[in-house]
This record gives structure tokens, C-alpha cells and sequence, in this order.
């Protein structure tokens, strides 16, 4: 059940809830540039270290499967704010672990924390109804893209001057600053539930066993997969075999952020012009189309950083355009249960991202085919979801 917020309101809770995107995507992509720093500082391989940010996800994905139903049940607010303290007793634990296993323990504690943040995309659903969700959920897509180019480059720098600890440091202050404007926007008693409506198990059943939300979640996940797995792969291309600096890399991640502006534009524009499944399957065709160009290039001229960028450019491209329409639609689908339906989403989104790029990171000296084909491959599976919903039409 939507819950009203004034005009003067709304600039302050927009502003928040793109600060939360910000801190759903900073732990995982400030590291990047620092996969070299610790895999030396804990007598690793740098694979091993791209493989814990799948662990990450996954880690991620499962907090969040009982984050959202609970939240239906006992309201937004206090389980972020208790979440957000969890990722921040992660992170320290990360700055103070000694050795592999106890840094990947602490970075699982600090996704369990980081599971909270999904509560955006039920804040957004409890807080804004219509064209108007529709489009601040283009907004944070797109502002997560952006955020995804600028968190290695900051990352870099951080790197550059403290070493990879003060992107943990860089981490706590966020997240405590998050945590105070928490309290001060939000009621204590969003969402307005019955105390005991909701059943965690009856919930999860409920959305899951509605073919167009597990419909709509996997096109979701697909395109989320494809641009994951570039981001845990990214620095073994880039940094491992192409031998670009921390600085290099993070420049070159920059182009992804300008093309997640780009798709962020192109997906306004549609959604105000096309259908739902047409907008979903423009951007689909962009993902296949990339994959394809990813496989000739890699075949025509080998491993480098333009036969690499240029497909993603259009991959992440047509992902921006997909996923948020996606999204809107698997949750639109459940205005009453949206904390549930929102950590579905999501789970199924990390989950598939995390095995998905921890199989193709195992493919180490064909990392651009294997993306490639991931691309096609997964495209073409979506484009048949998104036939099928359109072909079904959804009876209420």
C-alpha cells in the first residue's frame, strides 16, 4: 500500500534513494582497482580475488531474500537501519582480517548488510505510484551506471594514496551518513501493514508461483548477469592480461558509465513512446547484437581493449534500457507484497550474477569469447520470456 510523502518531500527522498543506489553499488566496484593490492596483501591470485566479489553477490542475494518479506511485516525502517549497521561491521572486519578466509567471512557480513539497500526499490514502490515510479526507476539504473564508472576511478585514487583499506574506510563513512538521513526521512511505520499479514514462505510462494513475475525477474537477471559478469572479469582483462594500471583501468570504466547515461536516455525516451515489451526487447536485441560483435572482434583482431569496450558499450547500453522496465514490471505485479517482491527480483538478479560470472571467470584466457557467447546465448533466452508475457497478457 502506497504511502503519501509531500511535494516539498519528494526532492529530499529522491536524493536519499540515489544514495542508496550509490552505496548498492560502491562495495563492490570501489575494490576493482585494488584486486592487485590484495591479492598481494593476502598471498593470493588475482582470480581468487575477482571470484569473492561472486561470493559477494551471492552473499548479497540471500540477505535479501529475508530482508524484503520482513520488511512487509515489521516495516522499512528498522530493518535498513539495522542493516546498514551490519555492512559496516563487515567492512571493519575486512580492514582488521589477517588473512584470505577471514576477509572473505567479513565481505559475506558486510553483503548481509548491504542486502538492505534493496528496500529502495520497495520505498519506491511505496512512496510513488505510476509513470512517476517508472521513471525515477530509470533514474537510479542509469544513476547506478554512473556510479559504477566513477566508484573505480575513485577507487584508484584511493588506492593510489591509502592503499585498498580506505575504500572500506570510504565505505563506513557513507553507510553512516546514509544511516543518519534514514532516520531523519523515514516513518517508523512504512510500509502500513497488519503486524503478522505476512508469511515469509507464503510470500516468496505467492510471487514466484506467478509465471509473469518469474517472467519479467529473468529478463531482469539476464541483463544484470551480462553486465555483472563484465564487472568481476573486467580487472583480469584489463589489469591481469592487458596490463593497464589501476589508473588506466578505471578510465577506461568510464565509457560504461557514459554508456549506462546513454541507455538511461534512450530508455526515457521509449518509455514514453513504445510498449513495455517492445522497449524490453529493443534492449535485448542490443545485448545479442553485442555478444555477436564481441565474438567477431575477438576472432578478427584478439584481445584488446577496443574489442572489448565497443561491445559492452552496446551490451550495457541495451541493459539500461531492459532491466528497469523489467523491474517495474515483476513489482507492479505486487503493490501489496513489494518488499517481497523486491528482494525476489534482486536475489534473482545477484544470484544469476554471481554464477554466472564466477563460471566465466574460470574461462581465464578466453574471457572476451566467454563473454560473447554469455551475451548471445542469454539474450536470445530473454527475447523468448519477453515474447511470452507479451503473447499472455496477465489477468489480474
Amino acid at each position: 500500500m502506497s504511502t503519501a510523502i509531500t511535494h516539498a518531500e519528494k526532492p529530499f527522498m529522491v536524493f536519499w534513494l540515489m544514495t542508496m543506489t550509490l552505496l548498492g553499488v560502491f562495495p563492490l566496484d570501489v575494490v576493482l582497482p585494488s584486486f592487485p593490492a590484495l591479492a598481494e596483501h593476502f598471498h593470493t591470485s588475482t582470480t581468487h580475488i575477482a571470484r569473492s566479489v561472486s561470493l559477494f553477490a551471492i552473499g548479497f542475494s540471500c540477505s535479501m531474500l529475508l530482508i524484503g518479506p520482513l520488511s512487509d511485516r515489521i516495516g522499512r525502517k528498522k530493518l535498513l537501519l539495522a542493516s546498514m549497521v551490519l555492512a559496516m561491521l563487515g567492512a571493519a572486519g575486512c580492514l582488521a582480517a589477517s588473512n584470505t578466509p577471514q576477509f572473505l567471512f567479513f565481505r559475506v557480513i558486510q553483503a548481509m548488510g548491504c542486502g538492505g539497500f534493496i528496500l529502495s526499490q520497495a520505498l519506491v514502490q511505496d512512496l510513488f505510484s505510476g509513470r512517476e515510479q517508472e521513471r525515477l526507476r530509470i533514474a537510479m539504473v542509469t544513476a547506478g551506471g554512473i556510479f559504477i564508472s566513477i566508484s573505480p576511478l575513485l577507487g584508484a585514487w584511493l588506492q593510489l594514496h591509502w592503499g585498498w583499506q580506505a575504500s572500506f574506510y570510504a565505505f563506513i563513512a557513507l553507510c553512516t551518513a546514509t544511516l543518519v538521513m534514514a532516520q531523519r526521512l523515514l516513518k517508523s511505520g512504512l510500509p502500513r501493514t497488519t503486524p503478522g499479514k505476512h508469511n515469509i514462505f507464503k510470500a516468496y510462494l505467492k510471487v514466484f508461483a506467478n509465471r509473469h513475475f518469474a517472467s519479467y525477474a529473468t529478463i531482469s537477471a539476464i541483463t544484470f548477469a551480462c553486465h555483472f559478469s563484465f564487472i568481476v572479469v573486467s580487472p583480469l582483462i584489463f589489469m591481469d592480461q592487458l596490463k593497464f594500471s589501476p589508473h588506466e583501468y578505471s578510465l577506461a570504466l568510464l565509457l560504461y558509465g557514459a554508456a549506462y547515461v546513454l541507455g538511461g536516455v534512450c530508455a526515457s525516451i521509449l518509455h514514453k513512446r513504445l510498449a513495455a515489451a517492445t522497449q524490453m526487447a529493443i534492449g535485448l536485441v542490443l545485448i545479442a547484437i553485442s555478444g555477436v560483435v564481441m565474438l567477431l572482434l575477438a576472432y578478427r583482431f584478439g584481445l584488446s581493449a577496443p574489442t572489448v569496450l565497443v561491445p559492452m558499450l552496446l551490451c550495457t547500453a541495451g541493459t539500461t534500457i531492459t532491466r528497469p522496465i523489467s523491474n517495474s514490471k515483476a513489482m507492479g505485479l505486487f503493490p501489496d507484497n513489494a518488499g517481497a517482491a523486491a528482494s525476489a527480483v534482486a536475489a534473482v538478479l545477484f544470484i544469476a550474477g554471481g554464477l554466472i560470472s564466477a563460471f566465466i571467470s574460470t574461462f581465464t584466457h578466453q574471457l572476451s569469447i566467454a563473454l560473447g557467447l554469455c551475451f548471445l546465448i542469454l539474450s536470445i533466452a530473454a527475447l523468448a520470456l519477453n515474447s511470452w508475457a507479451q503473447h499472455h497478457p496477465h489477468v489480474p
